[in-house]
C-alpha cells in the first residue's frame, strides 16, 4: 500500500537527482511543456497526453511506487508526448528549469497537493518560494500557473505567494477569489471525487507577466511574514487572501 504522505525534508527525499533534458524524455522535445507537480497516480495526464498530443505532458511526484505504476502504463499505451519522474519539485529542479529553451514551458499545474496544517509543518508544502522563483524564471509572459484545491486552508498560503511575488495576474474576467470552472479538459480524480460529493473545488489561473522575478530571499521573508503576522512584520505588506465562500 502507498503511504498517502512523505516528508519531503527526509534525506532520502531531499539527495539530488537532476533532471534528463527534454532530448531525453520525449519523442518531440520542441513541443510546448505541460509540468504538473504532485501527478500522484498519473492517470489524469494519461487521459490528458492523448487530448492534447500538441504539447509534452511532464508529471513529478514524490511517491517512487505510483510513478513506477503510471509509468508501466504511459509505457503500455505508447505515449511519446507523456512521462513521469520521482522527484521532489524543491530539489534539482531549479537548474533543470532554467536549461529549458526559452518559451519551452507553457503550463504548470499544482492539483490537490497534501495538506500540511500545522505551522511547523509549513516549510513542507509544496510551493516553495523558491520553487515559485524558478517557475516565474522559466515561465515566458502569457504562460499560465494553475492553482486548485478542495481544502481552502491549502490552497490560500499559495494563492498569497504567488500574488506576493508580483510575476503572475490573473485574467480579465475571471471570478474572485475563486475561478468558475476548471481551465483544463478534463478534470482529476480528486476534483471528480470532490465534486461527486457536492463539495466545493477552489481554484485560481494565473498568467505570467512581465514583471521580474524577485529574490528568493524576499519570497522567503514575505511567506514568514504572512505564517507569523504577529512577530512585527507589517501584515499589509503581505497581500494574504482572505478566507471566503467559494464560487458555486
Amino acid at each position: 500500500m502507498v503511504r498517502q504522505h512523505v516528508n519531503p525534508l527526509s534525506r532520502f527525499y531531499l539527495q539530488p537527482r537532476p533532471l534528463p533534458p527534454l532530448e531525453q524524455l520525449f519523442a518531440d522535445p520542441s513541443l510546448p511543456l505541460h509540468l504538473d507537480i504532485g501527478s500522484a497516480r498519473g492517470r489524469f495526464l494519461l487521459a490528458l497526453a492523448p487530448l492534447e498530443p500538441h504539447r509534452n505532458h511532464l508529471g513529478l511526484e514524490i511517491r517512487r511506487p505510483l510513478v513506477e505504476l503510471a509509468e508501466a502504463d504511459r509505457i503500455a499505451a505508447g505515449l511519446g508526448n507523456l512521462r513521469f519522474l520521482f522527484r521532489n519539485a524543491n530539489v534539482s529542479f531549479d537548474a533543470w528549469l532554467r536549461s529549458l529553451p526559452e518559451g519551452r514551458l507553457a503550463l504548470v499545474t499544482l492539483q490537490f497537493p497534501d495538506p500540511w496544517f500545522k505551522k511547523k509543518h509549513h516549510k513542507r508544502r509544496v510551493l516553495q518560494p523558491g520553487l515559485l522563483a524558478g517557475l516565474a524564471a522559466a515561465l515566458a509572459p502569457g504562460r499560465e500557473l494553475f492553482l486548485q484545491s478542495d481544502v481552502p486552508a491549502v490552497i490560500e498560503p499559495m494563492v498569497a505567494l504567488v500574488e506576493t511575488c508580483g510575476c503572475f495576474a490573473r485574467p480579465a474576467g475571471d471570478a474572485r477569489p475563486w475561478r468558475n470552472g476548471s481551465p483544463l479538459p478534463l478534470p482529476t480524480e480528486r476534483e471528480r471525487h470532490v465534486l461527486a460529493q457536492g463539495l466545493p473545488v477552489y481554484r485560481v489561473l494565473f498568467r505570467r507577466n512581465a514583471a521580474p522575478v524577485p529574490a528568493v530571499a524576499e519570497l522567503e521573508a514575505a511567506a514568514r511574514a504572512a505564517d507569523n503576522p504577529g512577530d512585527g512584520a507589517d501584515p499589509a505588506a503581505v497581500p494574504v487572501p482572505p478566507t471566503l465562500s467559494p464560487t458555486p
